[in-house]
Formats: structure tokens, sequence, C-alpha cells
């Protein structure tokens, strides 16, 4: 859970130097310097510059995930992130570092992986691959990669699967905390209260005993009894009032249950996060906040025709602009043709109407729930997406060759998690029959048979 929509690269990381409970000094380096140091210290200059790069963003993606689920702080600690490889990644105070991982860093430190139409950085988990191994990359097996001619993104994507992707120049901005500031209380209004109405809901299918509420953010009797039963769950004083204690507490367990620290993650999508930006959107504008803006516009200009529905290409030309204007002119705000702080607020707001009420109501758009992919169902999956053989390893090493995770033969959760993805996005699922064929073909003047 987080405030603000995108990751930034923190201009400064703390690192406590031993376990997350040793008696261990803090210290507190440059994000980049940071970097330079666990790269030069996990992996050997001497490699191909392709498997050095695909390390360098495993490293800063897995520190990203850090600061930017507050992993630590959230639990109490006065740091980011540890030295302990049995937690985080290998960083030594003090140590040099060499020429080509610096060259390579500086190039490097502000681009991060991230699963595509997620939001966090990638918990790009990593080992040797020879002592140890993992869920992750080989980092002497992207070594290999390298050497059989993989490119920097094929090694990645190797390990993390197809469905990564590379953010570029993410901003540089002094550490922040989510908090904000100040607590949520019964009247309490905005993009706060709703990002915390989002959580709770999420949370409360793993507790069902925490009440769900409407995420229209507004602090009602519904979102005061629900936060009241999380309090009560979670051993915290139940008073209904979301201050610093209980806001930690809620982002740690919404973190758990979606598992953001996690190589397979649930993933935030752009929809379970508050919208507001620092500065104004206007023509010209291209990036991540423009794309945000235009898929609320895009939603929106669906259930309201007055609103136009512009491309969502990250680009702010004439279309987005029109767009934002018939948002305004249906809003009566100035019609000023730029996102500034009303026209994100009332957007943001008219997104969450249409949200709550429509999208996610189930019974008008299921999801497909394909279910976790186990040895009993496996290949049943597999031959649905077209892979047949004469075993469950042959058809898993098949699979595995196609999407490019490493050739094991078994049903690892890397490769459990690949099929489940992709069976569900054939439409198959286990809870609805909204998105299976009916039997027959339908066409013009077919009718359901109501019974």
């Amino acid at each position: 859970m987080a405030t603000t929509v995108l990751p930034y690269i923190p201009t400064f990381i703390t690192v406590h130097l031993g376990a997350p409970s040793s008696n261990a000094d803090n210290v507190t380096v440059r994000f980049s310097d940071y970097v330079k140091n666990v790269a030069s210290s996990e992996v050997y200059p001497t490699w191909d510059e392709d498997a050095l790069r695909a390390n360098i963003l495993a490293i800063t993606s897995f520190a990203l995930n850090r600061v930017y689920t507050e992993y630590y702080r959230i639990r109490g600690y006065p740091f980011d992130i540890t030295s302990s490889t049995a937690y985080d990644q290998q960083f030594y105070a003090g140590r040099s570092y060499f020429s080509n991982i610096v060259r390579l860093v500086d190039e490097l430190f502000d681009d991060y992986i991230r699963r595509v139409n997620f939001i966090e950085p990638l918990a790009a988990k990593f080992c040797n691959g020879t002592t140890v191994t993992c869920e992750g990359m080989s980092q002497w097996g992207s070594q290999a990669l390298a050497r059989q001619g993989y490119g920097w993104l094929q090694i990645l994507r190797s390990y993390y699967g197809r469905n990564i992707e590379i953010v570029a120049n993410a901003p540089s901005l002094d550490p922040q905390s989510s908090y904000p500031g100040t607590a949520l209380r019964f009247g309490s209004r905005g993009r706060s209260v709703a990002l915390i109405q989002r959580a709770i809901n999420r949370i409360s299918q793993n507790f069902p005993a925490i009440p769900k509420v409407s995420a229209d953010g507004i602090y009602g009797a519904g979102t005061q009894s629900a936060v009241t039963a999380f309090q009560r769950i979670f051993g915290l004083d139940p008073d209904g009032v979301v201050g610093r204690v209980t806001w930690s507490a809620i982002e740690r367990v919404y973190g758990g249950v979606l598992g953001l620290s996690e190589l397979q993650s649930e993933g935030l999508r752009y929809e379970d996060l508050a919208w507001d930006g620092p500065e104004p959107l206007r023509q010209g504008d291209r990036g991540e906040r423009v794309s945000q803006l235009q898929f609320l516009l895009a939603v929106v200009g669906q259930f309201v025709q007055e609103v136009q529905s512009p491309a969502v290409d990250g680009i702010f030309g004439p279309g987005t602009r029109q767009a934002v204007i018939s948002f305004q002119r249906y809003r009566n705000l100035p019609q000023t043709g730029e996102a500034d702080e009303r026209t994100w607020d009332a957007l943001y707001d008219e997104y969450l109407g249409i949200d709550s009420s429509v999208l996610q109501n189930q019974a008008l758009f299921p999801q497909p729930q394909a279910g976790p992919t186990t040895a009993a169902n496996a290949r049943q999956r597999l031959q649905a997406l077209g892979f047949r053989g004469s075993s469950l390893r042959q058809e898993l090493l098949a699979f595995q060759q196609a999407n490019r995770i490493p050739q094991t033969g078994q049903l690892g959760p890397l490769t459990a998690d690949a099929i489940a993805r992709q069976y569900a996005a054939l439409g198959y699922s286990e809870t609805s029959r909204m998105t299976q064929f009916p039997g027959t073909p339908l066409s013009a003047g077919s009718r359901d048979q109501i019974r």
C-alpha cells in the first residue's frame, strides 16, 4: 500500500549491517552507491555485460520493492533493507567498486523491473545458483545464458517470466512515508480514505470477520466498523481511528495478503491506488501519470456519454486535452484542458462511483478464477494451452521452453503461476460460467433459456 501511485528512486537508502533483529549499525548511503556496492559484492566484473545488466536491474528492483512496500519501516525498524543475504542483498560498508560496475549502475540505477499491468517493483530475488538455488534468478546461470547469446532482457525473462517490463528513468525523490500525516477518522474524506477502504476490502477476503465497505473515499460508519474489526483481530486499540500504528498494520497485512514482497505477487494495479500527483498535467506531457489520467478518462467515458475516451498511450496530445475539457465541462469545472488537483479529485471521485457500483459487481464483471495449478490439474491445463506430450514432464519442458522458464521439467512455483495465468487468460474459470463457452454458437436472434 502506498499513497503515491508510482515507485520512485530514493535519494538515499538506509542499510542495517546484519540480520533484521541483530544489534548492528545502520548506514545511510546514496541509492546509486548502494546498488554499486551490492553489484560489486554479488557478481563478478569479468562477466559478460548482458549478465551484469540483468543482475544490476534485479538488485535495483529488489531494493526498490523493499522501499516501496516499506517492508521494514512498517514493522518498526529504522532502516529500509539489510545486508544479510538470508533476507536481502550483500552489502559491505566502505568497500570499493569496480569501474565497469560503476558505469553500468550510473546508466541503470533509475530503471527497474515490474510485471506488466502491475505497479510495484518486482521483488526480483536471486541466488548464486551453485551452492544455493532459489525460485528467482541464478547469478551463474545468467552468465551462462549471456555466453549463449542471450540479451539482458532475455535473461531476465528466462527467470522471472515473459510478463515483465522495464520502467526507465524513474523519478528521484527524498524518502517518503506513506502515512498521510494526520489520523483518518469518522468524517474524513479523500484519497487516503479510499486507499484504506480498498486495502480493508482486500484484507477481508482473507479475514471474513472484517466487513467490506464501499470504496467511496468517505469515512462513514461502515468504514469505522471495518477498521475497528481489523484492530480487534490484530490486537490494536479498537478505537476505529486510522492513526500511524493502525495505518502501518493495515499496510503490513495488505502487503502480506497480496504478496507484494514476493516474486509471485498478486500485484498492485492502477485502480488499487489513489491518483493524485504533485504537478498538473498539460498538453505535451508524457509518461506514466499521463497513462493513468487517460485510463481514468477512458473508464469514465464508457459510462458517461458527455466524456470523451482518449487513447491510453502516455502522450498528452490534442485528443487527451479534449477529453479533459469534456470531463471538466461535465463536472462544471474550469475548462482549462489541464489536469490540475481539482480535476484529478473529481475524476477519481467519478471513477470510484463507477468502480464500486459497477466494476466490482461480480455478476456484471466476473473475473476468470482459474485457481492454482497443481499436480492434479497440470496436464489438463497444459493440454488446453496446446502442450501435449507422452508425460507431464515432457509437457512441462515444452511449456518452460516456450515461456523462457528454466527447463526443470518440474512444476515449480514460477511454472505453476505461468500456467495458471495463461489458463485464466483463455477465459477458463472455476467460479463463474460467465466466461465459459455456452455449448452452442451465438448469433443474431439467439436467446437465453429462462428456467
